[in-house]
């Protein structure tokens, strides 16, 4: 059995009066990310972390934002695409350890819809995928709420 682990990073700046995804769903603020798609943070960093451990490049090669079929998409496609990636290549996911930094809004209520919605894009039982949150103590562009940044790092196994 080969095993391999993947970390991801991701960070999007945060703008008044746009809708705010993260982790598969649609969370209230008065502000939201900014991106191609929706902007979606820590599915970002999980696409990211799953190509890593796969050893298949990044997010961004796969689904450029230079791309006009990705503008607005639904983040959790790409995810299910970036399953169907991995898979393709023999690779199964165990697990999913992750981390939204971010100062407001306070999003630990969200947490249990995250990792069910993310678990089913992926095919994983909700147990499989761990998602924490965190603020920076007001420090930095996060502590400011001028953005939003998620880790991710991930195991799969052939």
């Amino acid at each position: 059995m080969k095993i391999r682990t993947g970390i991801g990073f991701d960070v999007h700046q945060l703008a008044d009066g746009i809708p705010f995804f993260v982790g598969g769903i649609k969370i209230e603020h008065t502000k939201g990310a900014v991106g191609h798609s929706d902007a979606d943070c820590l599915i970002h960093a999980i696409c990211d972390a799953l190509l890593g451990a796969a050893n298949m490049r990044d997010i961004g090669y796969h689904f450029p934002d230079t791309d006009p079929q990705y503008k607005g998409i639904d983040s959790k496609i790409l995810l299910r695409k970036t399953c169907e990636i991995i898979r393709g290549a023999g690779y199964s996911i165990s697990n999913v350890d992750s981390v939204i930094c971010l100062q407001k809004p306070k999003i630990k209520d969200y947490i249990p819809q995250m990792q069910k919605v993310l678990a089913e894009v992926m095919s994983l039982d909700p147990d499989d995928v761990a998602v924490k949150a965190t603020t920076t103590e007001h420090l930095g562009y996060t502590g400011r709420e001028e953005g939003i940044a998620c880790y991710a790092n991930v195991l799969i196994y052939k």
